[in-house]
C-alpha cells in the first residue's frame, strides 16, 4: 500500500471513530474494510479514465470522420472507392469519393443536415435509404452517400452534417409508445430532393407521427392549418421500410409550411400525453 493511500484509509478512519476508545481487533477490521473500499473506488475511476481516454482517442482509422452526440450516427469516408463498389454503387465516374453518413436512429434529422451540408460544399447526393431500425423502435435508420471529385469535400460534407444533426433533432420527441418528429427548412436542396422529393430552394417541411395513427391527425391537422401543398404520404405499407409511422412533406410559402408544422408538432405531442405518455425533445432545444 503506498503513502498516499494510507493517507487517506487513516483520515477515513478518523472520520468515523475515536481513536482512544476502540480495540486493535475493531482498529484491524475498521483499517482493512476502508482499505478495500478505497481500493474499489480508486480502481474504478482509473478505469472510467480509461474508458473517457478511448474514446476520445484519434482513430487509427483514416476512413472514420467522427460521430454524432445522437442517433448513433457516424460519419465515414472513402478518399478513392474501389472500381467494383463504384459501379455497383452506380457513382458517376468523375467521382472517386464517397462521404457515409449512417446511423440506428432517426432519419429526419441527419437528412435534414446533410441537406445542409450539400449546402455548403461541392458534393453531391447519390442516394438516400432508409433502414428499418430505430433499434426496435417505431421508425428508421438512415444511409446516406454523398459524393466528389475531392476527398476533402465528402470529409467536409460529413462533418458539417455530423454537426448539424445538434440542431435537427431539436425537435425529434421520443416516447414508449413513439415519437413524433418534425423538420423545416427555408430552403431545400439536393438531400431533401433525393429522399423526398423536394422542391430545390423552395420551403420544405417533415411531419412524422409514431405509431402511425398519430402521424394521420398530425397530417390532417397540418394541411388544415395552413395553405401548403403535400409533396409526399408515407405509411406503413406505402414508402416506409414496414416502419410504425405515417410521414408526410409539404412546400409552400415559408410562413404557411412552418405554421402547418407547429401546428401538427402541437397536436402530436398532445395525443401523446393523452395516451399517458412524456413526450421531451432530443436534444432540449426545438428549433422550428
Amino acid at each position: 500500500m503506498d503513502n498516499e493511500l494510507i493517507e487517506k484509509v487513516l483520515e477515513e478512519i478518523r472520520k468515523k471513530v475515536d481513536l482512544k476508545n476502540i480495540s486493535k481487533d475493531q482498529l484491524n477490521e475498521i483499517v482493512k474494510s476502508s482499505s478495500e473500499n478505497l481500493i474499489s473506488r480508486q480502481n474504478k475511476e482509473n478505469n472510467n479514465k480509461k474508458e473517457v481516454d478511448l474514446m476520445s482517442a484519434p482513430s487509427p482509422i483514416t476512413e472514420f470522420v467522427g460521430t454524432a452526440n445522437y442517433g448513433d450516427t457516424v460519419g465515414l469516408v472513402i478518399a478513392n472507392v474501389d472500381s467494383l463498389l463504384h459501379e455497383k454503387m452506380g457513382i458517376d465516374a468523375k467521382y472517386r469519393s464517397i462521404g457515409i453518413i449512417s446511423d440506428r436512429t432517426g432519419a429526419g434529422p441527419q437528412i435534414m443536415a446533410a441537406d445542409e451540408a450539400v449546402k455548403a460544399t461541392n458534393t453531391e447526393v447519390i442516394s438516400i435509404e432508409l433502414p428499418r431500425d430505430t433499434k426496435g423502435g417505431a421508425g428508421h435508420g438512415s444511409l446516406i452517400i454523398l459524393a466528389s471529385e475531392d476527398v476533402s469535400d465528402s470529409r467536409r460534407a460529413v462533418e458539417v452534417a455530423l454537426k448539424d444533426t445538434d440542431r435537427t433533432f431539436g425537435d425529434v420527441y421520443g416516447f414508449d409508445a413513439g415519437h413524433v418528429e418534425l423538420h423545416y427548412t427555408a430552403r431545400a436542396s439536393l438531400a431533401l430532393n433525393k429522399a423526398f422529393g423536394a422542391p430545390i430552394g423552395k420551403s420544405f417541411g417533415i411531419i412524422v407521427g409514431a405509431p402511425a395513427g398519430l402521424g394521420v391527425v398530425m397530417a390532417d391537422t397540418a394541411l388544415k392549418t395552413a395553405n401548403v401543398d403535400l409533396v409526399s404520404y408515407s405509411s406503413p405499407s406505402n414508402g416506409t421500410s414496414y416502419s410504425n409511422e405515417v410521414i408526410i412533406t409539404v412546400t409552400g410559402d415559408s410562413g404557411a409550411v412552418r405554421q402547418s408544422v407547429i401546428a401538427a408538432r402541437e397536436v402530436g405531442l398532445s395525443i401523446a400525453r393523452s395516451m399517458g405518455q412524456n413526450p421531451v425533445s432530443t436534444t432540449g432545444k426545438p428549433y422550428i
